[in-house]
């Protein structure tokens, strides 16, 4: 782990959880931690999504994108929570493509996921490779479950949970809502 400069609690960041990848062939993707200097990349991010994307990621986009939203998104707490960006150099700057995060439920023993990827990079591998980091660090950090809210609508997302290995089930507070739960 390394610590963050911008922070001034000197919250500790990962710095172990970096590696590369080509899931298309000359494409190099960067799985790393995401920080608190991504804001502007990650709010470039967020608004480059489709509206479908939008939609499924945002559980219906009810939510607004502001400075403010994403600042929080980019603030991670590393001790409690995990947020992983897949990254690459497009025109000689770094754009992200992805993002796959947990937040850790109150009790401590299990965790909420979240997983967005850019539209045109859908497809090529990079979600899996996410999901499996993100599931590895949730177990060795001594989760015992990882839990995800999904559109009922959003086969795709629905499909992919369940090659990982998820159970699907209904959501009884929102028929609109599938809850995705994996035990670790």
């Amino acid at each position: 782990m390394e610590r963050n400069p911008d922070r001034k609690d000197q919250v500790l960041v990962p710095a172990d959880l970096t590696e590369s990848f080509e899931p298309i062939v000359g494409q190099s993707v960067t799985l790393r931690t995401l920080r608190r200097e991504d804001v502007d990349i990650e709010a470039a991010f967020l608004t480059g999504l489709s509206p479908e994307s939008r939609h499924n990621r945002l559980l219906g986009g009810m939510i607004k994108i502001t400075r403010e939203y994403v600042e929080r998104l980019t603030t991670i707490d590393y001790a409690r929570d995990m947020a992983i960006a897949a990254a690459l150099m497009l025109e000689g700057r770094e754009v992200l493509i992805g993002v796959a995060r947990y937040v850790l439920e109150s009790g401590g023993r299990a965790c909420e996921f979240a997983l967005v990827i850019a539209d045109d990079w859908q497809g090529h591998g990079i979600g899996r490779r996410m999901m499996e980091k993100l599931i590895t660090v949730a177990r060795s950090r001594g989760l015992e479950s990882i839990y995800g809210e999904v559109l009922s609508t959003n086969h795709d997302m629905l499909e992919f949970c369940r090659r990982l290995g998820f159970s699907l089930g209904r959501n009884a507070d929102d028929p609109t809502v599938t809850r995705v739960s994996r035990q670790l």
